[in-house]
């Protein structure tokens, strides 16, 4: 069995099924590990949904804002943006199937044996691997229970900008939600820059990318949401798997153990 893991798909099924043919993935032998932003922006976000959906327990999957974003529409009442392509799946027969599979997925998982946490935009240094892995459960049991309604209308919000242990209600659900599915620039003191989107050399004054701050322990941090990067963080220990299929660039499948990286050209 081989354990790999997959940046941004964004819709882009076929370019899915091209670089899952290239390293022989067969899901009754092994398993893929999906950086979340499974779907929108790309031609095939239902076929794409559907297929992870259909890998079962051979799937490993955290939530992406793109991920949340199909939720808030279909749970919050919250409106289609002009270039999201999640019609089809709005309109599939097995829409209530997917959307509760989705809820059921998580903001961050870890594998202790290997010492691998995976979230869709990384880890900030001012939480632990065990504090994480806490705040993400706190708010995947919101997203899946009975105020799930209300966390989706209320979900987006770049406020407030900074944890607070004493936080609760919505401020904390949203801070927790945009450490997990948004970040890219971060102050020393955890206050989150959500607006900038390009390069490392982009940075605003006072915020730097977040995995330049030191962390204590040798904790290997998958993440995908930051197409900017193009797979570079200068580090062994913080993995970019986004690759900006979506936009013309790759999709980038790793192997977890091995470390070697395959591609997709998505042109």
């Amino acid at each position: 069995m081989t354990d790999y893991a997959i940046g941004d798909i964004q819709g882009c099924y076929d370019r899915l099924l091209d670089v899952l043919s290239t390293i022989g993935f067969s899901p009754s032998r092994d398993r893929l590990w999906v950086a979340g932003d499974l779907i929108n922006r790309g031609p095939s976000s239902l076929a794409t949904l559907r297929y992870i959906e259909s890998l079962d327990g051979a799937a490993e999957v955290v939530l992406g804002n793109h991920d949340l974003h199909l939720l808030a529409v279909a749970l919050g009442g919250k409106p289609l943006k002009g270039k999201d392509t999640l019609a089809d799946i709005l309109e599939a027969p097995d829409r209530d199937r997917l959307l509760e599979w989705l809820r059921q997925q998580k903001l961050c998982v870890y594998d202790a044996d290997r010492d691998l946490l995976m979230s869709h935009a990384g880890l900030p240094h001012i939480w632990s691997v065990e504090e994480a892995l806490g705040y993400a459960k706190e708010v995947g049991a919101v997203i899946r229970g009975p105020e799930a309604r209300y966390y989706f209308e209320h979900m987006y919000g770049n406020v407030p900008e900074r944890w607070q242990p004493d936080l609760a209600g919505m401020d904390r659900w949203r801070i927790i939600t945009n450490y997990f599915t948004r970040m890219r620039f971060i102050a020393g003191d955890g206050t989150l820059e959500l607006t900038t989107k390009e390069t490392v050399d982009k940075a605003p004054e006072g915020f730097a990318p977040w995995f330049t701050f030191p962390r204590s322990g040798q904790t290997r941090i998958l993440f995908g949401h930051w197409a900017a990067l193009e797979g570079n963080t200068n580090s062994d220990r913080y993995i970019g798997l986004d690759t900006g299929c979506v936009w013309g660039g790759l999709l980038t499948v790793m192997n977890l153990d091995t470390g070697e990286k395959t591609h997709c050209d998505c042109q």
